[in-house]
């Protein structure tokens, strides 16, 4: 066969180092998303800023940390050392430079590899830098990493530090929107991580005098924790410990040289490891490791030297050395666990009767529930053969070296049209589909055995692959796609209730979200308008000359695959489930399932407010 492609000097570019970064921002920053979701690109620019903010302040330089994000506009203000002046531009916009290559400035520092500030620069519309030191300042602008202006000051009563400005481009990050939660929670991790560290966002003040001791009583309810944190420290590594009442799931809050491996890695599987076999030697007792971890609330921090992560957003690490002459992260955490909580436990019996109680119960469930457990495998299996709730994707959350893992997403759908829809109009590399048959059970105040009774909360548990851990987790988002009516709300709440009972962690982790769908097309022969509220109808049919033609969407079903591809596609439009920190699991789930009927109805129908608009509009 004859080949027509001609290969010369002609095919052979070199991009520069803006045009590489802008081509493949995936590779810098992770997926992009429009900021409906933590890890979505937007967040991971205010965090590589950030994290030189950081570094200064782990340097001894600057205190004080402040943030601001008003509408789409970003600054981050430190007090530290300040880029020295005759570098500002290049620090910013040339690959391969930056003060963390001496590893004598930055010893453990978390962005090692310089490429951090540059990425932001490349991907921003407005980007602005400014240093001062020694009385004098320096300053740069720039757009889509073109240097634009340059300004340098003798004299300046600016206080010594950097600031930096930008604006995400929105050629890049589609409507894209900051979420102030995702924000929040990032700058309390930092300050966990930096005790005496003070963040301001917005106004706001973050500061933590303890620790990890602080994260977890953050985010957990002090009546569900079944005994007083454990909270050790060591040179190089912090943890802390509690057993959860009522959670059946482990959870783990895992940082390495303060950056949240939401992936866990070589220290989380280390620290895993080092709580078993210290319990174990302990009682002198070979107990399961799933009974000694079932409920656990914990964090782990430590700081290696010149750490290697698994992806260039740094969420999973792969460093098996601690650096210098320390020992291997295993031996290193396990010896620090193996002293430190064995010490602990000896001296408070009470916490370590408490303990053992909570394992032995926890003993006592697994080989109740092994039987059924086991009946609920081959049933799967068998059903497995023949199961089509399942439509899976190729890409799957666990899969490190894949670019688009972080987009795995699985949307549970209601009925066979909907699914049908979304089935024929996904991604089938990135997007599964689960589909529901009619309402799931009500599992309020259930125990874990409901699970394995119900066969599509076995068939959801198995798909999501969560029985053992959430470490096997499949799927990056967890997508609920149903009927904006009152049957669609009643099933995202018992779907809501299946995640909060069983796996709430899914949610504090912020992977389950709702889909938004259109509830208008307005058209007209030229250009198609899909409105998801009467004011974006109203702006619709504004723009459209004439008499455009409106069609209302009841139902998922009602939305042929061809028009499905855009709601779910790069314009999708979801709404994060979110815990309230000040309201604990249990109190929610006893407002939308426990016997409070009429507040129940108040709050449906409160958020059906749109729908019931528009039956009064139709009248």
């Amino acid at each position: 066969m004859e080949e027509n492609t001609q290969y010369t000097e002609d095919n052979i570019r070199s991009l520069d180092w803006k045009e590489h970064i802008r081509l493949r921002p995936g590779m810098y920053i992770g997926k992009l998303g429009d900021g409906s979701s933590a890890d979505d690109g937007i967040y991971i620019l205010v965090k590589e800023v950030l994290d030189n903010s950081v570094d200064e302040f782990v340097m001894g330089a600057g205190k004080t940390i402040e943030v601001s994000i008003q509408g789409p506009k970003v600054i981050v203000r430190d007090y530290g050392r300040g880029i020295p002046l005759g570098k500002v531009v290049d620090v910013v916009s040339k690959m391969n430079t930056g003060g963390k290559y001496d590893s004598r400035a930055f010893k453990k520092s978390v962005g090692l590899n310089g490429v951090g500030t540059k990425a932001v620069n490349a991907l921003s519309s407005y980007f602005r830098v400014e240093s001062s030191r020694d009385g004098k300042s320096s300053a740069a602008e720039f757009a889509q990493g073109n240097l634009n202006d340059q300004e340098f000051l003798d004299e300046t009563s600016r206080r010594r530090g950097t600031k930096v400005t930008f604006i995400p481009d929105e050629a890049i990050f589609k409507n894209y929107k900051f979420r102030t939660e995702y924000v929040a929670k990032m700058l309390r991790n930092y300050v966990y991580l930096n005790r005496g560290l003070t963040i301001l966002f917005n106004g706001e003040k973050f500061f933590s005098e303890n620790g990890l001791r602080d994260l977890l009583e953050d985010n957990n309810n002090k009546d569900d924790m079944l005994y007083p944190i454990i909270h050790l420290e060591g040179d190089d590594i912090e943890i802390a410990i509690t057993h959860s009442k009522t959670q059946y799931s482990e959870e783990y809050h895992s940082f390495v040289n303060g950056q949240h491996t939401t992936q866990g890695g070589t220290h989380q599987a280390a620290f895993r490891e080092a709580i078993v076999k210290t319990i174990r030697d302990f009682y002198g007792k070979s107990f399961e490791a799933s009974d000694v971890r079932k409920s656990i609330i914990s964090a782990v921090s430590i700081k290696v030297m010149e750490p290697i992560f698994e992806s260039q957003t740094k969420t999973k690490l792969g460093s098996t050395e601690m650096g210098g002459k320390l020992p291997t992260v295993r031996s290193y955490i396990n010896d620090f666990v193996g002293k430190y909580l064995d010490n602990y436990l000896h001296k408070n019996p009470d916490v370590a009767d408490k303990m053992q109680r909570k394992i032995l119960q926890a003993e006592r469930e697994r080989k109740e529930l092994s039987g059924i457990r086991k009946l609920a495998k081959e049933r799967a299996k068998k059903s497995n053969l023949h199961n089509k709730k399942l439509r899976d994707c190729r890409v799957h959350l666990g899969d490190i070296k894949k670019d688009r893992r972080l987009e795995s997403t699985l949307f549970i759908t209601e009925g066979d049209s909907a699914s049908g829809s979304i089935t024929k109009s996904r991604d089938v590399n990135t997007q599964a589909v689960f589909s529901l048959r009619g309402k799931p059970l009500n599992c309020y105040s259930m125990s874990k055995k409901i699970v394995y009774e119900n066969e599509e909360f076995n068939l959801l548990q198995a798909a999501l692959n969560i029985e053992e851990s959430m470490e096997d987790l499949r799927y990056n988002n967890i997508v609920i796609a149903t009927d904006a009516d009152v049957d669609g709300m009643h099933i995202r709440l018992l779907l809501i209730t299946f995640f909060l009972q069983f796996f709430p962690e899914l949610i504090k982790e912020g992977h389950l979200y709702i889909l938004q769908t259109p509830l208008f097309r307005v058209r007209n022969k030229k250009e198609t308008f899909y409105c998801y509220s009467q004011a974006e109808k109203r702006a619709a049919i504004n723009k459209l000359s004439g008499k455009p033609e409106i069609t209302r969407f009841k139902g998922l079903g009602e939305i042929s695959p061809d028009e499905f591809k855009y709601f779910i596609g790069e314009d999708i439009r979801l709404d994060p489930v979110m815990l309230d920190r000040e309201t604990s699991i249990e109190e929610l789930l006893q407002f939308y399932m426990g016997k409070n009927t009429p507040n129940r109805q108040e709050f449906i129908i409160n958020n059906l407010k749109v729908e019931l608009d528009l039956v009064e509009e139709e009248k």
